[in-house]
């Protein structure tokens, strides 16, 4: 781990610019697709609805994705463009519509329905937490973390909020940042938490190295907000750092 990496109170940013536009793929309408595109795409569905997901690549898995984006074309290329580019299929999912347009096929069909994907699947995790006892369904908080933040290509900073029977009530993005860096602000994640009466924190950030090892800034600006917090007797249950496969906790390490 970088120990120079940077995680510190600076001038909160609060939307990232938008991605320049990109001309969308042309599109085919009125043409009639050969019909072994038409077989290939019945046959992928078809072992989708019989076997699942488990047993399929990550590039076929994006081709069942792509197809309502791209009606008449031969998805696999692109897919495995898109694979070979990012890593896996999560990382195409999470990855950035800026980031997305610049690979070749790609245009704004594209993103939204990978953007429809990620978005359902951290619905779906995050409906596991909300508004239930956080420490006791720790495993579910755990997996939730890691479907929103395990693959995101800058830092993110969250914060989650619990009332005074550890039941949580918001989970609030506070700010994003670099591939190494991430703004961070004590009194403001004070003041919110005062504003929605909670009584408890979870602070989360990620790391998109992978490597969830804090850095000293980190545990530096932990030691900050755990202060602040202490100060309105608001309760800092714990720090967690996101990587890419495993999580590490402040409080397992004797760090809060």
């Amino acid at each position: 781990m970088d120990p120079n990496r940077s995680f510190g109170e600076m001038p909160q940013s609060l939307f990232d610019p938008a991605p320049d536009d990109v001309a969308p793929v042309v599109p085919t309408r009125g043409k009639t697709a050969p019909s072994y595109l038409a077989d290939h795409r019945a046959r992928l569905r078809d072992r989708f609805m019989q076997g699942g997901a488990a047993a399929m690549p990550d590039y076929e898995m994006l081709e069942l994705v792509l197809f309502r984006a791209i009606p008449r074309q031969d998805l696999k290329p692109l897919a495995r463009r898109l694979i070979e580019t990012f890593g896996d299929f999560n990382r195409v999912l999470t990855a950035t519509p800026a980031r997305l347009q610049s690979i070749d096929g790609v245009g704004p069909a594209v993103v939204t329905e990978l953007k429809i994907v990620e978005a359902a699947a951290q619905r779906l995790a995050r409906a596991r937490v909300m508004h239930r006892p956080v420490l006791s369904s720790w495993q579910d908080l755990l997996d939730y973390c890691h479907t929103a933040m395990a693959h995101r290509e800058v830092e993110q900073f969250r914060v989650l909020f619990m009332d005074r029977k550890n039941v949580l009530i918001a989970d609030e993005e506070q700010a994003r940042g670099t591939v190494d860096h991430v703004p961070v602000y004590p009194r403001e994640i004070i003041r919110r938490a005062l504003e929605l009466n909670a009584s408890a924190l979870i602070l989360v950030h990620n790391h998109p190295s992978g490597d969830p090892t804090p850095s000293d800034a980190d545990i530096a600006m932990t030691a900050r907000i755990a202060q602040a917090a202490e100060s309105m007797s608001i309760t800092i249950h714990d720090h967690l750092i996101i990587g890419k496969s495993r999580e590490l906790s402040f409080r397992s390490e004797g760090l809060l």
